[in-house]
């Protein structure tokens, strides 16, 4: 049996790497999708202040330090019994819409859109965000740029840093806004619309009118019947800060729509050897393995899959491109009928960046966001909570318990990407199924055809698993002039 292997894979935040087994007739007989780090994350925070854990937490993840920073703090909220005022809930959600905006663009433009823009199989030094600005002119690199840092700027005056913010606390936020900082926000967030408006310009003009694209995402190789999961409000319209966890089965149809403090009753999470990293799966269906289809318990709770959940989206234009979306890609302009193609989650992403901008503008533009009533001040015995938000990568929960000083005895965490390993490695394997034939030249192209099925899930394994004691393998070398080796030290 042969071994191909793909280490480490590229464009993605963590370290992973991929193995494929090919039989005596040279095709695919297994493939495993391999997070060689240790998740250790849950216990070192047991024995501290639950309060520290909007800060600690956004630790995890320098991407997504957004996406901890809230759940943990909505977890905070939930150990003290304490509902935030509805000023503090717009802020947090201001600051959430607006780091949506950045995450979604950084991987649209510098992780999975170069595999489009340059091509699947051009060479792999061009294949990044310098290829692109190159291709696609200076001024796309320069609106990229300025989106992002507009996004970063509506963070750091909101959550008091660029990245690990410290604004969310227990029963609500640290700070307000003036009305000079509202209006800056503003003028910002029309700069993220904008960008939004232009984002799906590019989307149309570099990938959906380019037939061989078009092909490539409808293709059997990228395809998944699975169930989908994702946060909806009280009219099933995709929500990330706040609502219920709609899940719906391959059909479309719902298979249940729970609180986040409920996860435990749908959710359970399975173990394999060869990997540090868990997989979930609903537990009325129970884990069938590695398969999907109606009877599987494997889900995906991705931009893909948040779409399939819900029934709309909660602005106009993100709406009509939603509608767009599935008029497209199903014959169905109702979007009653789910999506399964991996690839198309690129588009869904940007459906929801979109959606993300508007959001913002809209939650700056509301007065009370100005209210000084900040925050209600925690009185109830801590014990247990839970705090779930939707991450750019999947369904976030945070689930703490303390005991009555509020001193952690007990923390789990099941991060976006965790919940959909299972997915991405069925992914990995079927497009290495569909791609790597008896006779097929194995080229660079090939496998990295093979790394777009899980691009597309944009995965941060730095969120879903933490090496500990916290090192990485690393060579020193100290060399002479001529570049001869003078001492070498290690470290595995």
């Amino acid at each position: 049996m042969q071994r191909l292997q793909i280490d480490p894979i590229t464009r993605l935040e963590g370290h992973g790497k991929i193995d494929i087994f090919l039989n005596d007739q040279g095709e695919v007989a297994d493939c495993f999708f391999i997070v060689p780090e240790l998740r250790g994350f849950e216990t070192f925070c047991v024995g501290r202040p639950v309060e520290e854990m909007p800060r600690i937490t956004t630790r995890i993840c320098g991407v997504c330090s957004e996406a901890h920073h809230m759940a943990a703090a909505k977890a905070c909220d939930a150990v003290y019994h304490v509902a935030i005022p509805p000023a503090a809930k717009k802020l947090r959600e201001l600051l959430y819409s607006a780091f949506f905006t950045g995450d979604h663009a950084t991987h649209f433009y510098i992780l999975g859109g170069p595999d489009f823009v340059m091509g699947p199989e051009a060479p792999v030094a061009e294949r990044n965000i310098i290829g692109m600005i190159g291709k696609l002119g200076v001024d796309v690199g320069r609106k990229v740029i300025g989106a992002r840092a507009a996004a970063h700027e509506i963070v750091k005056i909101l959550g008091g840093k660029t990245i690990h913010m410290v604004s969310s606390i227990p029963g609500g936020v640290t700070k307000g806004l003036t009305v000079e900082e509202r209006d800056h926000i503003v003028a910002l967030a029309n700069q993220l619309v904008e960008f939004g408006k232009f984002t799906l310009k590019v989307l149309d003009d570099v990938v959906l009118k380019n037939r061989t694209y078009v092909d490539l995402i409808l293709s059997d190789t990228y395809t998944h019947k699975m169930h989908s999961m994702g946060t909806v409000d009280e009219n099933n319209r995709v929500n990330f800060y706040d609502g219920k966890i709609r899940v719906v089965d391959c059909d479309g149809r719902e298979i249940v729509k729970y609180h986040g403090r409920e996860y435990l009753q749908h959710v359970a999470e399975h173990v394999e050897r060869w990997s540090y990293l868990k997989f979930p799966f609903l537990k009325a269906k129970g884990w069938k393995g590695f398969v999907d289809g109606m009877d599987s318990g494997v889900y995906r709770a991705t931009p893909l899959a948040r779409l399939n959940a819900a029934e709309g989206m909660a602005t106009p234009l993100a709406q009509a491109e939603y509608e767009r979306f599935y008029e497209t890609l199903t014959g169905d302009r109702s979007g009653r009928t789910p999506v399964h193609q991996t690839l198309a989650t690129h588009w869904a992403r940007v459906v929801e960046l979109v959606y993300a901008a508007e959001h913002t503008l809209e939650l700056a533009k509301d007065e009370e966001i100005l209210s000084p009533n900040l925050r209600t001040i925690p009185t109830a015995t801590p014990d247990e909570g839970v705090g779930q938000v939707e991450a750019p990568r999947g369904t976030l929960t945070h689930h703490y318990i303390t005991d009555e000083r509020g001193i952690l005895k007990k923390v789990n965490l099941i991060v976006g990407t965790t919940n959909n390993h299972a997915a991405i490695s069925m992914s990995i394997k079927k497009a290495a199924q569909g791609l790597i034939k008896r006779g097929v030249e194995i080229t660079e192209g090939l496998l990295n055809k093979i790394e777009m099925a899980f691009r597309a899930y944009d995965p941060c394994f730095a969120c879903a698993t933490h090496s500990l004691p916290g090192q990485m393998p690393i060579v020193v070398r100290l060399r002479a002039p001529d570049g001869t080796i003078l001492a070498e030290q290690r470290r595995e």
